[in-house]
């Protein structure tokens, strides 16, 4: 079946809406104009206002309503238009989503899900192409998400609807409109596991979200140069799949991580630290890492693409791992 990384998601909401009544919808724009990136068009008319739920403009608000809805027994999915304006919820996000099945003694779940668009390379803005689902990653209490590909774009939200705890799916701008294949029957995909998109034993690539297509393409570049480069994509940015992220590296003895977030204090480092710590005396290189420029990001077009991770810098990367031995 021909479809869009955009049509998936509203599949997959709208396949969560049939299944379970306890499911609802609610974000800035949901309903009538339907969603801000188009995603839940439609859904206002066939599911209704009381579970396709148009807030106010306060994240902080309507987050803090999720919750209180998740703790009552409701599996509210939570749209934030982007993530820049997550930084408005955060306090409902790691004060009281995070933090309450701790603090309660293990006595209260908070069943929500968080959606919110990421990523940069559309001409947004500073404000509007942040990438901190990093810093998110960094929270206990927290599962993040990150779908790559149509199949966990549809996959992946009703197995985070089915965790007990909070879970926050950020879904890279850029991928909406990327077209494909999907079969009949996709649906629920595990959400535990890293994958391997593309085998290889030269070198790990390591990446997840809107820079698996870059990476995907230097890997196809340098095939043609004779380094078979094996990619994994994280797709659960915490808990980290380690079993998957060091088993490679033993296997290829080399690692350059691709991380669209700035590299200062990055989830790039945190892998980075990962392999230093648990498979030193199998690497042939150091890590090497691929960020995006810390400067806030351009609009202009051209400084924009220069600013982030592109095939070019991520082959070269490559090119010096492998070439630091042989």
């Amino acid at each position: 079946m021909k479809t869009t990384y955009r049509e998936a998601v509203r599949a997959a909401l709208r396949e969560a809406l049939q299944r379970d009544d306890r499911v609802f919808l609610m974000g800035e724009d949901v309903g009538r104009y339907g969603g801000s990136f188009a995603v839940s068009l439609g859904l206002l008319e066939e599911f209704g206002p009381e579970r396709i739920r148009d807030t106010p403009l306060s994240e902080s608000g309507f987050v803090g309503a999720g919750i209180g809805a998740a703790l009552g027994g409701m599996r509210p999915v939570v749209e934030i238009m982007t993530v820049n304006f997550s930084l408005l919820a955060l306090d409902q996000i790691i004060n009281n989503a995070a933090t309450l099945l701790h603090m309660s003694g293990g006595q209260f779940n908070v069943p929500l899900v968080v959606r919110m668009t990421t990523g940069a390379g559309r001409q947004l803005g500073a404000q509007h192409s942040h990438s901190l689902e990093g810093w998110y990653a960094h929270i206990p209490g927290l599962r993040i998400l990150a779908p790559a590909t149509l199949e966990d774009a549809r996959g992946m939200l009703w197995t985070a609807l089915e965790d007990p705890d909070p879970v926050l799916i950020f879904e890279h701008g850029s991928l909406y409109n990327v077209a494909g294949d999907l079969p009949d029957g996709a649906g629920p995909v595990n959400i535990g596991k890293a994958a391997v998109r593309r085998p290889g034993t030269a070198v790990t690539l390591i990446t997840y979200g809107g820079t698996l297509p870059a990476v995907l393409d230097a890997a196809d570049q340098l095939a043609l140069e004779g380094t078979d480069a094996e990619v994994i994509d994280l797709r659960t940015l915490r808990p980290l799949d380690e079993v998957t992220i060091l088993g490679s590296v033993e296997k290829t003895h080399r690692a350059v991580v691709v991380d669209e977030g700035w590299r200062s204090g990055s989830l790039s480092a945190e892998i980075s630290a990962r392999i230093g710590e648990h498979a030193f005396y199998a690497l042939d290189a150091p890590v090497e890492r691929v960020c995006t420029v810390e400067a806030p990001v351009p609009y202009a077009k051209h400084l924009e693409v220069a600013a982030l991770p592109a095939v070019d810098r991520i082959a070269a990367a490559v090119r010096k791992v492998v070439g630091t031995h042989g």
